[in-house]
């Protein structure tokens, strides 16, 4: 198990995890002793591997796994250096295809899950997303030949799936890999670390980490020479137009990279480039990506009906220790497995998808149905809106009532009813939040995720105050 933050000692880990024949497995390193505890024993992990600042919630977990099944813990720093020092090299085998990678969820909800990877089945599912309808190359032959990726700077976490598959992408292509080793976003610094080491491919996760990038961009336009950089790519959370558009004011020879996919199944992508229409990520159906309708069919395109995004092809085994969760997530359509992770979408008549969010977070009001993604895309595209985050608290007449939480933009006075007028001219009256509140931060974890959970406590509260 590997407790840290972006270092070279995760990913030294990682591969020597393989190496001998083990399971890497990824620890959030905002974890307590209670989430350490349970997934140590959950993944049955032998030894974790950690930051000395990461030991005293660490100590506490590992104490509490019955003493035949406590797992051994290594620091980083002088402990971990003293041990390669000292230890001999095992004879060592060559990584298999059917080597297992736990790749735990960072969910909000309920623990984590660990989605169980086969080696061969992430590396051929990570070029097929990029590449569809090609083979992947044999990445050793490709390095013997001189061949080499591009240089690439995960700027969200490795213990996630968004910064670790660059990673591994990136090694698996010869290329190199550059990391920041400290917690949280701090855009200079991510814009210092892409002039100094001619970073191609920076990585992302929606507006969360695009708007202070963008924010120090605007700020210092002149202070970053950013040449070297082609493209870059986010995943996981929405990234607005208006934020594209910013960032492609400064980069216009830079490449947009919207990634669709999760733990759970690796989907697509779409680029966007200067001078083109931005607006909202569009995918399109093909062979390994549908649309499943509740009764087990694919969405007609054009039908206006809803259902849940299906991926295809190379997918993961399960989840670890979890059938029924496995059973509900991973299924058999028309003879052909698919991954079904939770997203909702529509299908237009001409094929495109049109993403309608996590069905968990899915509002409930008056009978209707509310998606909060949709509804914080028109609201970030004010200006001014920095963040926000739309979810339902429980209201006596509806059912539950819409409400956004807004970060807003520092020079910008919060107007809520302007705010509403502008959601409201912009999308379905049901869907306009009755309150809109303004709050200083929305906390979201290192990979850029709101806590919806939290959070809806919180407007739960300060609409009960009044607030």
């Amino acid at each position: 198990a590997i407790d840290m933050v972006n270092r070279p000692e995760y990913l030294e880990t990682f591969y020597a995890a393989l190496k001998l024949g083990c399971v890497p497995v990824n620890v959030n390193y905002r974890y307590g002793p209670e989430e350490i505890h349970y997934l140590l024993e959950d993944s049955g992990a032998r030894l974790l591997v950690h930051e000395p600042e990461f030991g005293p919630p660490v100590r506490m977990a590992v104490q509490r796994v019955p003493a035949p099944w406590r797992p051994h813990t290594l620091e980083t720093g002088h402990e971990y250096e003293a041990a390669i020092a000292n230890g001999t090299v095992a004879a060592g085998r060559d990584p298999a295809g059917d080597d297992l990678i736990f790749l735990y969820t960072g969910g909000t909800t309920g623990m984590p899950k660990g989605v169980m990877w086969r080696n061969d089945d992430l590396y051929v599912a990570l070029w097929e997303m990029a590449r569809p309808n090609t083979d992947p190359p044999d990445p050793i032959a490709g390095v013997r030949a001189g061949k080499r990726v591009a240089t690439a700077l995960p700027a969200c976490p490795l213990m996630h799936g968004t910064g670790l598959f660059i990673a591994l992408s990136t090694l698996s292509g010869g290329g190199t890999v550059v990391l920041i080793d400290r917690p949280g976003l701090e855009p200079a610094v991510v814009w210092d670390a892409v002039e100094r080491d001619e970073v191609q491919v920076l990585t992302i996760v929606g507006d969360a980490f695009a708007r202070p990038l963008l924010a120090a961009l605007d700020d210092e336009p002149n202070r970053w020479d950013l040449g070297s950089l082609r493209a870059i790519t986010s995943s996981g959370v929405t990234w607005s137009p208006e934020t594209k558009r910013g960032l492609l004011a400064h980069l216009p020879n830079v490449t947009l990279l919207d990634s669709l996919g999760a733990s759970e199944g690796l989907m697509t992508r779409n680029e966007t480039t200067a001078g083109a229409d931005i607006r909202p990520a569009r995918f399109a159906v093909n062979d390994r990506l549908k649309v499943i309708s509740p009764e087990g069919k694919e969405v007609e395109p054009g039908s206006d009906e809803k259902g849940l995004l299906a991926v295809g092809g190379r997918i993961p085994l399960g989840y670890h220790n979890d059938p029924e969760k496995t059973d509900a997530t991973f299924k058999e359509i028309d003879g052909v497995r698919y991954s079904l992770p939770g997203d909702w979408a529509s299908v237009d008549a001409d094929g495109t998808i049109r993403l309608l969010g996590r069905g968990s977070a899915c509002i409930n009001t008056g009978g209707e149905k509310v998606y909060p993604e949709e509804i914080e895309l028109v609201l970030r595209s004010h200006v001014g809106v920095f963040d926000c985050v739309v979810v339902g608290v429980p209201d006596e007449r509806l059912g539950e009532m819409v409400v956004a939480l807004i970060h807003p933009r520092a020079d910008a006075v919060f107007d809520e009813s302007e705010l509403r007028n502008y959601c409201r001219s912009r999308t379905a009256g049901y869907k306009t939040p009755k309150r809109m509140l303004a709050v200083e931060s929305l906390q979201r974890s290192p990979s850029g995720k709101a806590d919806y959970a939290v959070l809806r406590e919180l407007a739960a509260r300060l609409v009960a105050e009044g607030g």
